[in-house]
């Protein structure tokens, strides 16, 4: 997973702003900075290139590679996690506070990348992409591991009711109250633990890291409103 150090990007994209120019959202950077800054990521990727998706807080998942697959020359798919069992291309997702999270078989047959903010989290956009690696590796789920990037940490993560009830029972581990009625503390990294493991997944390390927390490593939506993206990849080597 990148950081938001090592790149050319100026203001509030400072520095190694990942972020594509042109999608929807927020201000967008210099185009010219965001490609020597995606130059310079593709370098730190061993070869593999890195395929960028439209990411819309949904639970899509695409394939990278093959017949009728992405690779690095296709126009933005929107969807919010993809798989692979090509060598040389790189799942990628980008984030500033959403949960990205990286699948491996412990084969090495394929691996997967996922963008997590709570609404695709609450969708399923985790047991979709585990589905789809599974389905195109013939793994079983207990041997893919998971890996979780940084994302925003629960004492800064202040959500409404609408998303405790989004998560219904099964996550109400994961929530506690706010400083107001009707406000709640998230643990985004901790709710995508329990729905991995109810998937079937043993192995799950990382999501230690806040991106709200420390701004000199990471960027964060919550934290700067108008702010760069951060990428995690994975690839077969």
């Amino acid at each position: 997973m990148a950081t938001r150090a090592g790149g050319v990007s100026a203001g509030p994209f400072h520095s190694m702003n990942l972020r594509p120019p042109g999608l929807r959202g927020d201000a967008c950077d210099e185009p010219a900075a965001v490609f020597e800054n995606q130059g310079r990521f593709a370098a730190a990727l061993e070869g593999a290139k890195p395929v960028y998706l439209d990411q819309v807080h949904g639970c899509r998942v695409v394939r990278l590679g093959g017949e009728g697959g992405l690779t690095p020359q296709s126009s933005f798919e929107q969807a919010d996690a993809s798989i692979t069992t090509e060598r040389g291309l790189a799942c990628t997702v980008l984030v500033a506070d959403c949960l990205p999270v990286l699948f491996s078989c412990a084969d090495g047959s394929g691996v997967g990348a996922a963008h997590a903010g709570w609404r695709g989290l609450a969708a399923g956009v985790l047991e979709n992409t585990l589905e789809a690696l599974c389905a195109a590796t013939q793994s079983q789920p207990s041997a893919v591991q998971a890996w979780l990037g940084a994302c925003i940490g629960p004492d800064a993560f202040e959500v409404g009711e609408d998303v405790r009830e989004a998560f219904g029972a099964a996550g109400a581990a994961y929530f506690r109250p706010g400083a107001a009625p009707g406000k709640w503390w998230a643990d985004l990294a901790g709710l995508a633990r329990c729905r991995l493991r109810q998937a079937g997944v043993e192995q799950i390390s990382g999501g230690t890291w806040c991106t709200y927390s420390d701004a000199s490593r990471f960027f964060s939506f919550r934290r700067d409103r108008v702010t760069g993206r951060h990428a995690a990849a994975v690839w077969r080597r």
